[in-house]
């Protein structure tokens, strides 16, 4: 299946995943995901054993149920364990965090106690630009730097809370609590917004529903020990592999 997808040109990388073009698909890419593991804002480093088979595996499938869902995603089809085609996108610089539970950042902004269920979801906005470490905006702050339009500001909300209300089950019947995720979108050829990039461990918080213990990149970042096992467990929840 790879050889029909020929990638020419690496156009990026980025902590976590390489981009090539493809030979006669102009509209098309080829996304690699990488063992690399990094962590508040690149200062952390490492590398997570097959965390790119697991990633790309467990966003093919994810991705795949989110458009059976009726979610419009940029996967095109995974070709090998590390390699999906996926459509060119032109992202949105907005990082779309949703939270079920407190925990993380949240917690050095507000008086919320980690592991505190909300009473809503929260969904946040954080400006996608690493030299300034990510930060919090809000729809004033994107409207002002023109990342997006206010049409576009509550697609990007109404996306959000749409999905989280899919996986909220769908990760809690594989006895995990999906505390808190990070979302990114891009505009296709046409101008649609549709989901881009993964959800993965990396990019979700996910605690074992019965002992809250944590089995996502958390268990990197805080020096949690058990990081391989981890992630390999979300993968056979999930995928059963």
């Amino acid at each position: 299946m790879a050889g029909k997808y020929e990638k020419t040109e690496q156009i990026y990388e980025g902590k976590a995943k390489k981009l090539y073009t493809i030979r006669e698909y102009k509209n098309l890419l080829l996304q690699e995901f990488k063992d690399d593991a990094t962590a508040f804002n690149a200062q952390k480093k490492g590398t997570i054993l097959n965390k790119g088979i697991i990633n790309c595996e467990l966003t093919n499938y994810i991705f795949t149920y989110l458009n059976k869902k009726g979610v419009k995603t940029h996967l095109v089809k995974q070709i090998s364990p590390t390699e999906m085609v996926i459509k060119r996108l032109k992202i949105i610089p907005i990082e779309v965090v949703t939270r079920n539970i407190a925990a993380g950042s949240l917690l050095k902004k507000t008086n919320l106690k980690e592991g505190q269920e909300l009473s809503k979801p929260i969904v946040e906005f954080y400006y996608k630009d690493d030299s300034l470490g990510d930060p919090l905006i809000n729809d004033s702050h994107a409207l002002a730097m023109k990342l997006a339009s206010e049409k576009e500001i509550e697609t990007l909300k109404k996306a959000a809370r749409k999905i989280n209300k899919i996986l909220k089950p769908f990760f809690l019947k594989r006895g995990l609590k999906l505390v808190d995720f990070k979302l990114e979108f891009g505009k296709d050829k046409n101008g649609k917004i549709i989901l881009g990039d993964e959800i993965t461990p990396d990019t979700c918080r996910l605690w074992d529903a019965e002992t809250n213990e944590k089995l996502d990149k958390d268990r990197f970042r805080f020096e949690l020990g058990n990081v391989n096992e981890a992630y390999a467990e979300v993968r056979k929840r999930i995928t059963g592999n």
